[in-house]
């Protein structure tokens, strides 16, 4: 075991004094799909000391095409996604500290994890990640930003104090667009997009921060296409989340919806302020043959599919309507 980062240590970037470095980070990974099994693995592997993942969602066959992690039986099982990556990951590196947590991500986060050194964004709404940047620039944690669809991508890392944040760049949170489920989506444009967030947290976590980028870069893998976008001048003294007087408004409870349409999946989440135990849904639920493991529950009413959390979320399937999803989470479920 004494040699299993030798390769890295020989690397004039890291050596030995930036792998010791590397094993004493701590990074968060928000988001356990394409982007984050992606850059969750490379990390365990480079022997970064302390991981921590957030996912809110389970495995379905339609992610083994790109999210390496994951096996058929996970999809299966439809097996959280935190909690199937910690697994893995555990029997890829034993010497990393691994904890796979299945939440949804809110501001409260961050309080308790705002001594971590660095979050990698592996999400796929812009409203989450808004509460991460705002998040960054409270507690002073660098982020690196990452997203793809289709055969393109995208990267950028943000320096809390040192660079325009994502607020400044990307003005008020985007709507619509492309997602992976209108436009599809192909493994090496995940892999790139993981491979340059990767990069970034090894150079930054390692101490070797001279040589982090300083754009915004843009790939489509299919048409051949680089660029690098300078964005230093988009830096705006007046942005609520970074700027002279910043307000963090993604922080503040108001900006917190508890009901979300998730991305082009045909599903709504909804976070409910006050959880059911789950031996009283299965009592209320039972004339519906609930299918539960020891994360979380599965039903079908009114033909939709519903899944129920421990955490008290639940995701209704096979509708974008949240008054709907709403309606029916309301009458079967909280009572």
């Amino acid at each position: 075991m004494n040699d299993r980062y030798s390769r890295q240590e020989l690397f004039y970037g890291i050596k030995k004094e930036g792998q010791q470095k590397l094993a004493e980070a701590h990074v968060l990974i928000i988001g356990a799909g394409a982007l984050g099994s992606a850059s969750a693995e490379m990390l365990v592997r480079a022997g970064v000391g302390n991981i921590t993942i957030f996912d809110r969602d389970y495995v379905e066959y339609s992610n083994l095409q790109r999210q390496q992690l994951y096996t058929e039986a996970d999809a299966d099982e439809r097996m959280p996604k935190a909690a199937a990556a910690e697994k893995r990951l555990r029997q890829v590196n034993g010497d990393v500290k691994i904890r796979g947590i299945i939440e949804d991500v809110t501001p409260k986060t961050f309080e308790q994890f705002q001594n971590a050194d660095l979050i990698i964004d592996a999400l796929d709404n812009f409203a989450t990640r808004m509460v991460i940047n705002d998040a960054s620039q409270k507690y002073g944690i660098p982020w690196i930003y990452g997203a793809c669809v289709s055969s393109y991508g995208l990267s950028y890392t943000v320096l809390p104090g040192k660079k325009p944040c994502l607020s400044c760049i990307m003005g008020a949170v985007p709507s619509g667009g492309d997602t992976c489920d209108t436009a599809g989506v192909i493994s090496p444009a995940v892999q790139i997009v993981a491979s340059y967030q990767t990069t970034e947290a090894l150079k930054y976590l390692s101490g070797s921060r001279e040589a982090m980028r300083d754009e915004l870069i843009q790939f489509d893998v299919w048409t051949n296409e680089t660029r690098k976008i300078g964005v230093n001048r988009l830096k705006d003294e007046s942005c609520p989340s970074c700027g002279k007087e910043p307000e963090y408004p993604y922080l503040q409870a108001g900006n917190q919806t508890r009901t979300a349409v998730l991305c082009g999946r045909d599903t709504v989440q909804i976070r409910p302020v006050h959880s059911v135990s789950f031996e009283t849904l299965k009592r209320t639920l039972a004339p519906f043959h609930p299918k539960t493991n020891s994360y979380l529950m599965q039903v079908v009413i009114e033909n939709k599919r519903i899944v129920l959390f421990q955490d008290g979320r639940a995701l209704i399937h096979d509708t974008n309507e949240e008054t709907e999803a709403l309606g029916l989470y309301q009458r079967y479920i909280s009572g």
